[in-house]
């Protein structure tokens, strides 16, 4: 609810001004929030089990939507990505889908494989071929920011499945260069880098986004400078309403309200790695750290970006940014969550592939 309030506080004016509607993007994130809801019941009341048994053909599925993106008419290009599908009047991004499918995918097969993940053809080569295939298809999106978010929630849960560390370190290796290589290859993405180390160098040019958002919060002080009363939304700092949320939230709701938003995602966090200690199964233990490292990750690369820690990147804040895509799917995560945390057991009171 806190999404759908500060969606339209941040997007009214530009929505107006722009698209003759002031309520536009706050009825779509409120159909949204609705969906979301929906979803979270959905997903509550499936449970967890059945969607592992159904990650492989939602594994397809996903794979499927993601080559259609490409496809003339269907895939929709905005802000030089085309990550949206468009069928109809229905338009959604495969990629919000991906994450969780691939994540219930991973936690399956790493739960099946335990006895082999000590070695590297059969317990980790398996799941970086899938990986791959979504690092490709994303990055020819492109969407750099979901194909490295992919990356560290997969290595981490390699990680805490048991495989070995100096495979992991292998490919990490491996995968280092590959992504500077890509980084230094991309005019955009390089520019990205160089405006994070110093964006005060080009503050009207490359540096925009990044100075543009700490003014946001360094007007916000303490406590902020009022709901609605923000003065970056006015044209000043892009995408106010989507990935510069915290931006907005930081100017009208100040420190505080900053605070308050990380707090509730710590606990929201807290409640996933609880859900984890206490899953019935290695399975169920995956699904919730693996979900709650997805949501931890956007979190952070988003808060991080918004905040100048970061290079500047598209990944939506769960729950917050506007999207009906990215709403439904954090809403999703959360019931499959939920859906964990209510059974019973205590799986990582074991050792969990040699660790606890």
């Amino acid at each position: 609810m806190l999404g759908v309030v500060m969606v339209y506080s941040a997007s009214a004016v530009y929505a107006d001004v722009r698209l003759g509607d002031g309520l536009f993007f706050f009825k779509r994130q409120l159909v949204g929030a609705v969906l979301g809801v929906c979803a979270l019941l959905f997903a509550l009341h499936l449970g967890h089990g059945r969607f592992g048994r159904l990650s492989a053909l939602l594994l397809l599925f996903v794979v499927l939507l993601l080559v259609l993106l490409h496809v003339p008419g269907l895939g929709h290009a905005a802000g030089g990505a085309r990550r949206w599908l468009k069928i109809g009047p229905l338009q959604f991004q495969p990629s919000e889908l991906a994450k969780i499918v691939f994540v219930l995918w991973l936690s399956r097969s790493l739960a099946r494989r335990q006895d082999r993940l000590a070695t590297f053809s059969e317990g980790i080569l398996p799941h970086l071929a899938v990986l791959g295939v979504f690092a490709v298809l994303l990055l020819a999106e492109p969407d750099f920011g979901t194909t490295a978010v992919l990356f560290c929630v997969a290595f981490a849960l390699l990680f805490v499945a048991g495989a070995g560390l100096r495979h992991l370190a292998l490919c990490a290796a491996v995968a280092a260069p590959a992504f500077a290589f890509l980084v230094w290859h991309s005019r955009y993405r390089l520019d990205r880098v160089l405006a994070f180390l110093d964006p005060w160098a080009d503050p009207r040019g490359r540096g925009y986004q990044a100075v543009e958002s700490l003014l946001a919060f360094g007007a916000g002080g303490g406590f902020g400078v009022g709901l609605g009363a923000s003065s970056q939304k006015l044209f000043f700092l892009p995408a106010a309403h989507n990935d510069f949320i915290l931006s907005i939230i930081g100017e009208e709701l100040g420190f505080a309200g900053v605070a308050a938003v990380l707090v509730l995602f710590a606990v929201l966090v807290w409640r996933g790695i609880r859900a984890a200690h206490a899953a019935a199964d290695a399975e169920a233990c995956f699904v919730a750290l693996g979900l709650t490292f997805l949501l931890a990750a956007q979190v952070l690369v988003n808060a991080g970006m918004a905040l100048s820690l970061l290079p500047t990147k598209g990944i939506a804040l769960p729950f917050l940014s506007y999207g009906i895509s990215s709403v439904v799917s954090s809403s999703l995560a959360a019931g499959i969550l939920l859906s964990v945390s209510g059974g019973t057991g205590g799986f990582l009171r074991r050792p969990v592939g040699g660790r606890r």
